[in-house]
């Protein structure tokens, strides 16, 4: 399986050596990684509106390099996450300057919960981008970790949210810039340990 975040993800895209390297999705990983540091560095002395700009910069980047079939499901997700940057800019652009990694993040998590409901899941889908013959019995397995994905990407997006709103900038940072990644990367790890388990049961049977 190949899984990438996109926040942060987002973090998913495809595994192909034929494919050309991904600017895209290496300029949203970036900003998602800089973004909040930033922010938080830079608070005093550049308009909000400015850091506004900076992050629908990553994301048009990112449509703008949506070549391949498969990458055009985050189409719909990123064009939201423009729609809802600039709407809660035209409202208050303060909370605008910090909402670009809860709306990723929301919008990441949208993805995946809608290929629950339109299988194959979105883990499965990467897993067959570079296992075409994946097993049928791997499929509930796939599905599972989406589910898990999702709800971690909606959780994700609430925290930061609610950091945006009703705490310090610094709280908010530390979360969306440091914290949350680790968590993620924990998470990634721990998949990654319970499929070989997974896998090593099943090649005993």
């Amino acid at each position: 399986m190949c899984e990438r975040s996109a926040m942060s993800l987002t973090a998913f895209t495809h595994c192909s050596r034929n494919r050309p390297f991904p600017w895209g999705t290496v300029a949203l990983v970036a900003a998602s990684l800089a973004y909040p540091g930033i922010v938080y560095a830079a608070r005093e002395v550049v308009p909000p509106l400015a850091f506004v700009t900076i992050a629908l910069l990553a994301v048009a980047i990112r449509l703008a390099t949506l070549r391949s079939p498969a990458s055009r499901i985050w189409r719909t997700p990123l064009l939201l996450t423009i729609a809802l940057i600039v709407a809660t800019a035209a409202v208050n652009p303060v909370i605008a300057s910090k909402a670009y990694p809860s709306v990723i993040s929301l919008m990441t998590a949208a993805a995946f919960g809608a290929s629950l409901l339109h299988p194959p899941s979105l883990i499965e889908r990467f897993a067959r981008l570079q296992e075409p013959d994946l097993p049928p019995e791997a499929a509930p397995y796939c599905r599972k970790v989406t589910i898990i994905w999702t709800l971690w990407l909606y959780l994700n997006a609430v925290i930061a949210a609610v950091l945006a709103v009703q705490f310090s900038d610094a709280a908010w940072a530390l979360w969306t810039g440091f914290i949350a990644y680790v968590l993620m990367g924990a998470l990634f790890v721990g998949e990654m340990a319970v499929r070989r388990v997974v896998r090593a049961r099943a090649a005993n049977k």
